[in-house]
């Protein structure tokens, strides 16, 4: 029985319930060069790569050459400033909404834009197996409608808006 109760419990862990998610479903297409520059993290589903980030997380990505840079930003609760650099790649070169990050090569991640605004405003990011998602703007906040539109879009990627934490953004960064 204690075998049993291991697999079922590793089974959930991994995502086997035997029920099998529509594909997720990009964007048709992003303008890389609108999408460059800072973001705010309005939310997140929790990770363990930004389990110390509280308040002020920030993403920036720049072009260096033919790569995309990465520079991820944020406070942690004692207050100290948690900085990770990396690099993405376009994946799909026909929409340019499906990038792979890393932050530690030679280990990257999916990094797929599955809503944006048209004029680059917001956009929500994530992955295949629906474990990482964000929702990003271009300022600290959103107006609450636009916000609850944009948890409506998550939702009908197959996330779970319940999943989602906000983690505090301030004036001062």
């Amino acid at each position: 029985m204690k075998i049993l109760q291991t697999f079922a419990a590793l089974a959930v862990a991994l995502g086997v319930t035997g029920q099998a998610q529509t594909p997720l479903k990009t964007v048709d297409h992003v303008d890389l060069q609108r999408y460059l520059g800072r973001w705010y993290e309005i939310a997140r589903i929790p990770n363990r790569f930004e389990k110390k980030c509280v308040r002020d997380v920030t993403a920036e990505y720049a072009m260096d050459g033919s790569d995309i840079t990465v520079r991820n930003t944020c406070v942690q609760a004692d207050g100290k400033p948690n900085i990770a650099k990396g690099k993405a790649k376009v994946v799909d070169k026909t929409t340019s909404a499906k990038l792979k990050v890393t932050f530690f090569w030679p280990f990257y991640g999916n990094y797929w834009i599955i809503g944006l605004d048209p004029d680059y405003r917001w956009a929500i990011v994530g992955e295949p197996g629906r474990k990482y998602g964000w929702i990003l703007a271009r300022t600290p906040s959103l107006p609450a409608a636009t916000l609850d539109a944009i948890r409506q879009q998550f939702a009908a990627s197959g996330y779970r808006p319940a999943d989602l934490i906000y983690p505090q953004q301030t004036t001062a960064h």
